[in-house]
């Protein structure tokens, strides 16, 4: 039997895409205080059509947050005017600048850095984070890698199995945002997140590290309180 083929809503950006997603991201324009938790609504919906996920969206979607509002076609309207702002004022000359910088040898040296330095950093920092904190912490529970094969590696580095369940957890340098509290999660991580979720019953937490220790405390809460449901 043939694999089903979905027909496509998404617009096409061309090479412009790059450009937008890195300053839609960057700038936290996908948070749910801005767009609302769009897979949890769409989920909620469960639509048939597109039209129907369009009505239901602008009828039912709220942004999070202590100022939380309705979202509506001109709140949308507004994020898309401020991303051409952002764009415009800021990552163009940005980019201009770097582009007129840049030397042969900066992409030598960052090949080299990424793959190396880069690499060997963050193995310290996902060992430090688990076996000097949570596995400490958490004495009782074996924290492994997350098995390469599986779909969901990618996001999750290290796996805790509770039972016949697990939790997943992922582990992000805080120098990649310097306000983590910030950290605004893909459309691809949430899904990726949900189906690990399904499979094996826990959440996943993000674990940001400062110099191989936990930045984020509040995780340590949260993951024990998941611990304890799961048990």
């Amino acid at each position: 039997m043939g694999k089903r083929e979905h027909k496509r809503y998404s617009m096409e950006f061309g090479k412009k895409e790059k450009v937008l997603n890195y300053a839609f991201q960057t700038y936290q324009l996908s948070r749910p205080n801005k767009v609302g938790a769009v897979m949890a609504l769409i989920r909620q919906c469960q639509p048939q059509t597109i039209e129907e996920w369009k009505t239901w969206y602008f009828e039912n979607a709220k942004t999070d947050g202590k100022n939380a509002f309705k979202i509506t076609k001109e709140s949308l309207l507004e994020l898309g005017e401020r991303l051409y702002t952002k764009i415009t004022e800021v990552v163009i000359p940005e980019w201009q600048e770097a582009f007129n910088q840049l030397t042969k040898e900066d992409c030598i040296d960052y090949i080299y850095n990424l793959t190396i330095n880069r690499t060997f950093d963050g193995y310290l920092r996902e060992k430090s984070v688990i076996n000097d904190g949570l596995a400490k912490i958490f004495s009782d529970t074996v924290f492994e890698e997350s098995d390469p094969e599986l779909d969901h590696a990618g996001d999750i580095d290290y796996v805790a199995k509770i039972g016949d369940k697990a939790i997943g957890i992922q582990i992000k340098p805080v120098t990649a945002k310097a306000n983590f509290g910030a950290y605004s999660l893909t459309e691809r991580m949430k899904a990726s997140f949900a189906d690990f979720t399904e499979k094996y019953g826990g959440k996943v937490f993000i674990v940001f590290s400062l110099d191989g220790e936990i930045a984020n405390k509040e995780v340590i809460e949260e993951i024990k309180t998941e611990i304890q449901r799961l048990k």
